[in-house]
């Protein structure tokens, strides 16, 4: 018998705010998480983009100082995800052998890896820290969830670039229907502005250029989208089986409906223009939810602000839900955060959750003139979600040919 998976509590420290709540406050505002990158890195290797969507808390001010000495950024920015979203789900009593991480992560260490290469080149071997390795490991933010949290029924890294995090919520949901565990902290974390990564995305001409204002840099779906801005942070969301939640008084944010990962097979980068392997993603993540494609009202679109990837995935849509996709609601939050890799599905569920929870659906920002080409319904300021049941699917894809959907329902 299929079990009702749902959502009660949720954490994030992200280019809008140190917490879910402020990060959704800003969100709704229209804040852009954008901006000029303070380091003398920037000008030191003359990089071609110098802006950036920076954590606006930094891990420092949250973590103890061992913590961030032991940790990767990706790693620590996981850790006060996951606690957040654990205290608020009520930092519930269970057994360990009865609570899972499922997380996830697009590169993992740079940071720990790269500053061990230099250092191992300026300074020799013996001056490499003894932690490099637990360090830049992708499995790290996870396991330092897993194990300040003591969760031992299965700690799982899912590496899929930027449909990770959203896999990674597909996977809990899957444990929890197995039986593997009664509770699951699911997310995804990123820690990437660094010299090389932003280097390489620049190389590829998958960056915006536009230095001299970062703020409105990510624009999908606008005539002038000029590529993403590379975000960092981490959202956790705390999912169970609601006759789990409801035995324990939990409040409930929203029902996970599941979801669906496929493939295009096509490139390693670019996406299948033809949208068909997404398409068969959505397709099957409200199928499987038990569900009707009409029944669809929200989406919270990948939307990186890529000249290509926009278009590939309006194509998906259209294919999916024909004429009815007129009478969509779509978002693209990456307006806002920038694009946090691996971390990216799991901020954008969690914006999800909420909107269909406080029955509001955030904006898309710098949007001034639409592609004809992606003739969309874009919220554009806070719209009311409207009365009675709602679902909504948050679309995740990456380098490789990744697809990933995860569907949720208002409680």
């Amino acid at each position: 018998m299929t079990k009702k998976i749902v959502v009660t509590g949720i954490g994030a420290t992200t280019p809008l705010g140190g917490t879910a709540a402020e990060s959704w406050k800003a969100l709704l505002a229209g804040t852009s998480g954008a901006r000029a990158i303070e380091a003398d890195w920037v000008s030191e290797h003359e990089l071609p983009v110098t802006f950036a969507a920076q954590a606006t808390v930094p891990p420092a001010e949250v973590l103890a100082r061992h913590e961030t000495k032991r940790l990767d950024p990706s790693s620590q920015f996981a850790l006060i995800a996951g606690r957040e979203a654990w205290a608020d789900a009520g930092a519930p009593e269970i057994a360990p052998e009865r609570l899972a991480v499922d997380w996830s992560t697009g590169i993992g260490g740079v940071w720990t890896l790269l500053d061990a290469w230099d250092t191992l080149r300026e300074r020799g071997p013996r001056r490499v820290l003894p932690m490099t390795v637990p360090m830049l490991m992708p499995n790290g933010p996870g396991a330092a969830i897993g194990m300040d949290l003591h969760a031992r029924a299965g700690i799982r890294t899912v590496v899929s670039a930027c449909a990770s995090s959203t896999e990674a919520i597909v996977n809990a949901y899957d444990h929890l229907q197995d039986g593997l565990a009664d509770m699951v902290i699911a997310g995804g974390s990123e820690a990437a502005i660094h010299p090389l990564p932003i280097a390489a995305f620049a190389s590829m001409q998958a960056l915006s250029r536009r230095n001299d204002e970062p703020a409105v840099a990510s624009r999908p779906y606008d005539v002038s989208r000029d590529g993403f801005v590379l975000g960092e942070g981490a959202a956790a969301l705390v999912l169970e089986t609601e006759e789990h939640a409801k035995a324990r008084g939990a409040r409930i944010y929203a029902e996970v409906l599941g979801g669906a990962i496929t493939s295009d097979a096509y490139h390693i980068t670019a996406p299948d223009p033809e949208g068909s392997a997404a398409a068969r993603a959505m397709i099957a993540a409200v199928r499987n939810a038990g569900a009707d494609l009409s029944d669809v009202r929200h989406i919270n679109a990948h939307a990186t602000s890529t000249p290509v990837g926009d278009i590939a995935e309006y194509n998906a849509l259209r294919r999916v839900f024909g004429d009815g996709l007129d009478d969509i609601a779509v978002t693209a939050t990456k307006s806002s955060t920038g694009h946090l890799l691996g971390g990216a599905g799991a901020i954008e569920s969690m914006f999800t959750v909420l909107a269909l929870h406080e029955r509001l659906m955030p904006p898309t920002i710098n949007l001034v003139e639409q592609d004809p080409e992606i003739p969309l319904d874009v919220v554009t300021e806070p719209r009311p979600l409207g009365d009675g049941d709602a679902l909504a699917i948050s679309n995740s894809f990456g380098f490789g040919g990744h697809n990933a959907v995860a569907a949720f329902r208002t409680a």
